[in-house]
């Protein structure tokens, strides 16, 4: 009786110990920056996100367990990233972080994931190297994916518009001076002489720069037909302000930043017509996207009804939808188990950037290929598809 009475106790314990352990939320690291001149792109990303978890946690989430958020502001630091990480990592014990806006941040903070075992999405970050900063032979499994259009993509699109499409032989480089703008420019460099040219100028910035002058002036005297950027809002706002002082106007076509919302305020009429790779355009042109934008409107109430970073937005929102459905495949939020699951997902994904079919492998860690993004352009204060 005594031994009957001793087994039923262990099975009740055992189902107490798996409701419970059913209940447990999944904890996720939202890291991005939420203040500064990047905020556009971190706060539409986080707001992206909130969207995504809050649809997700209403039907049921999964495996019977809610998501809950952990958000930090990195203010586009690498030593807050870094620092931002490690919390999440050891303190909050995250199953995986979504964000990483700035290229630097993410390569400076990224590898504590990649130790830890811990999944990460770039939800942002564009540069080039970010997937490729931990792979064979050196790393056997890398746990760093991405969701955004990277520099190698961009670049070739954007070499595309003003050499093949509006056929300029003369294009001069303005870029900042953070790792961003640096291997973005770059890239920009290996798309010209893949048309077998060469930038009549290359120039960089500081963040927080206010005057482009000297720059545009050396673009301008050498001759340049358009400029090619690779930078964020604030200062790109100031290089199309910097050519209406000096009477120049010639076309920017840059990387997706230039639909920042500070950099077409900031801008105004000065930032109509430039010309950028888009993943996701503000316009409801299927019920998905139609249906996000609504949500995310009636959401956050952003001016102008125009959402600051509509990427970012999509491209947080999406990577959640990845997220859950590695970890249903899985069954686990077990780290290795997840990135596993990516890395084969069997089950499409319906994102509003795109529909997301076998997204990943064990080597190409890319959810967005060629022929994904788009080109926008700014037209009256908004991002429109360019003609």
């Amino acid at each position: 009786m005594k031994s009957k009475l001793l087994g039923l106790v262990a099975a009740i314990a055992a189902v107490v110990s798996v409701s419970a352990l059913a209940a447990d939320p999944i904890k996720i690291g939202v890291s991005g920056p939420f203040t500064g001149g990047s905020a556009p792109m971190g706060v539409s990303m986080r707001d992206g996100v909130k969207l995504a978890v809050t649809e997700i946690n209403a039907k049921g989430g999964v495996m019977g367990r809610q998501f809950v958020m952990v958000e930090r502001d990195d203010e586009a630091k690498n030593e807050r990233g870094v620092q931002i990480a490690q919390e999440l990592i050891n303190k909050e014990k995250v199953v995986a972080t979504l964000g990483f806006i700035n290229t630097g941040v993410s390569l400076a903070s990224q590898r504590f994931y990649q130790e830890a075992k811990i999944p990460v999405f770039n939800n942002v970050a564009t540069g080039s190297l970010v997937t490729k900063q931990f792979i064979e032979p050196e790393f056997k499994e890398n746990y760093i994916f991405r969701n955004a259009a990277h520099d190698t993509i961009q670049s070739a699109m954007i070499v595309e518009e003003a050499i093949t499409k509006r056929k300029f032989t003369k294009v001069a480089i303005l870029a900042d001076s953070t790792n961003y703008g640096q291997l973005g420019m770059a890239d920009l460099v290996k798309a010209l002489e893949k048309k077998g040219m060469k930038a009549v100028a290359i120039e960089k910035f500081n963040v927080k720069d206010v005057d482009m002058t000297s720059q545009l002036l050396k673009a301008k005297e050498a001759g340049a037909q358009a400029v090619l950027t690779y930078a964020i809002g604030p200062e790109l706002a100031q290089i199309a302000n910097g050519m209406e002082k000096l009477g120049w106007k010639v076309p920017m076509i840059g990387s997706w930043t230039l639909s920042m919302g500070n950099f077409i305020d900031n801008a105004g009429k000065n930032g109509d017509g430039a010309t950028m790779p888009q993943t996701f355009i503000q316009e409801g042109n299927t019920p998905k996207r139609k249906a996000f934008i609504e949500a995310y409107v009636k959401a956050y109430k952003p001016a102008n009804d125009r959402i600051p970073s509509p990427v970012s937005a999509a491209q947080g929102y999406d990577s959640v939808y990845l997220l859950a459905a590695a970890i249903k495949q899985a069954g686990s939020t077990d780290g290795v188990k997840v990135r596993e699951a990516l890395e084969n997902l069997k089950e499409k994904v319906d994102g509003v950037v795109t529909t997301y079919d076998k997204p990943f492998s064990k080597d190409d860690h890319e959810a967005i290929k060629m022929g994904v993004p788009v080109m926008g352009q700014v037209v009256d204060g908004r991002v429109v598809p360019a003609k």
